[in-house]
């Protein structure tokens, strides 16, 4: 179970994530960053809405995922669009083989975040796609639920 960021910290998250995909199971992975990666990251430059991971082998890649340049590190900058290789122990891709074996299972990025340590991690999620009649039924019941809350509040 993934710790939650420090409440000082920016948390880049993939909103569209929960919206085109049912979640089945979430995981906490390192990232490999430069320097400049890192400070633009804390700035909360970076956006995960095209993002995947592939599995190759026994690595995972970060694919698709934008940290924009940062400034102030004018010729030390960085790559927005490269391919980010992601740091979990053997055992943990090796348990993650068999669910993506599976036909139309797909690993995601959720969320970009530091933790109580300072390190920055990739909060991931084994999917699988939803249909389109799916996300009209989600949609239907939030805002079914925000009407409940809002009589709730008036009486």
């Amino acid at each position: 179970m993934p710790k939650k960021p420090a409440d000082n910290q920016r948390r880049i998250v993939n909103r569209k994530a929960r919206h085109d995909y049912h979640i089945l199971a979430t995981l906490e992975a390192g990232i490999v960053l430069t320097g400049s990666e890192v400070k633009s990251l804390r700035a909360g430059q970076a956006q995960l809405t095209d993002a995947f991971v592939r599995l190759d082998g026994t690595q995972l890649t970060l694919v698709g995922a934008q940290i924009d340049r940062y400034p102030p590190a004018t010729d030390q900058n960085h790559d927005p669009q490269r391919k980010r290789r992601l740091l979990l122990h053997k055992r943990e891709i090796r348990k993650l083989q068999p669910q993506l074996a599976t036909r139309g299972t797909t690993l995601i990025p959720l969320s970009i975040y530091f933790n109580d340590r300072g390190l920055a991690k990739l909060e991931l999620g084994v999917a699988v796609g939803k249909k389109t009649y799916d996300k009209r039924e989600d949609l239907k019941k939030r805002d079914h639920q925000r009407e409940i809350d809002r009589a709730m509040r008036r009486r």
